[in-house]
């Protein structure tokens, strides 16, 4: 096995051990694959310097570092023993994408170590601008797709699937000390962080939660046209991008909107499901 080879194996094992919404690499052609790996490799160590307890307290400098690291891999200046960063090189040579969405990953990871509160939706979005929607755009280069318009109805779907991931995850994000709901939301519905923290269900809550759920499926919608644009492959795995965390707001409704006691999740089972349901 060439060194190479074992970098890029190194990213995907990486890859393949977390498992959220969506899958990763389903319908990604083979070629094309590994570099998917990489920069997923890439994104959920970075953001387990800033989510992870045991990496919190010297997050900013690990990032720091990631930051720099990253630069040097940009121009080729990597080592063959940073497995990770070795794989990010040559992914960025071979397919052309620029270095500064990724370095707008790292953005928002440091944000998460600066910033646990929100005061409005358009700094939630600003967030999710660096968070979510550079994955889509990397996605879409991956294939070849560089159309302005395709990239932002991208940015819609991305940054729905990050707001679906902030309302499934309340109760987890409490325990860390963030709260991604807008303080102008919960302002609007008379509902307090001293009535979050208590994980209190009522009236005020079920109506934050719902606005928020109908802001999320708006931006689905709005990036919907991206599903038809699309060579097949890429279709599928937009498409399970799309219902999965459609399927999540379903899931927080059905049960009352109680993400408190029960984290609302999606099972590869129901993946499956979703793949084959008509919308």
């Amino acid at each position: 096995m060439s060194s190479l080879q074992k970098a890029f194996e190194h990213c995907e094992t990486i890859a393949k051990s977390h498992y959220e919404n969506f899958p990763i690499g389903w319908f990604v052609p083979k070629p094309s694959r590994k570099y998917l790996y990489a920069i997923y490799a890439f994104a959920r160590t970075a953001d387990d310097f800033s989510d992870e307890a045991q990496f919190r307290q010297d997050g900013l400098k690990h990032l720091e570092d990631f930051e720099v690291r990253l630069e040097k891999a940009s121009k080729g200046n990597v080592s063959e023993d940073d497995l990770l960063f070795w794989a990010i090189s040559e992914t960025l040579q071979r397919t052309g994408i620029p270095s500064k969405l990724l370095k707008d990953l790292l953005i928002a990871f440091k944000m998460d170590l600066t910033k646990n509160r929100y005061q409005s939706y358009q700094e939630l979005e600003t967030y999710c601008v660096y968070s979510a929607n550079p994955i889509g755009r990397i996605v879409l280069l991956l294939y070849g797709y560089t159309d302005p318009q395709l990239h932002l109805w991208s940015d819609k779907i991305c940054t729905g699937i990050q707001l679906v991931n902030h309302w499934q995850d309340i109760a987890v994000d409490l325990k860390k000390d963030r709260v991604y709901l807008p303080k102008e939301d919960m302002d609007r519905f008379a509902y307090t962080y001293e009535d979050l923290l208590a994980h209190r269900l009522n009236d005020s809550f079920s109506s934050l939660l719902r606005f928020e759920i109908s802001r999320a499926r708006s931006l689905f919608l709005e990036g919907k046209p991206l599903l038809k644009s699309l060579e097949w492959r890429l279709r599928l795995q937009i498409t399970l991008m799309w219902k999965g965390p459609m399927y999540i707001l379903d899931l927080i409704e059905k049960n009352q909107y109680d993400v408190f006691q029960k984290r609302p999740k999606i099972s590869k089972r129901d993946l499956f499901k979703l793949l084959f349901k008509r919308f």
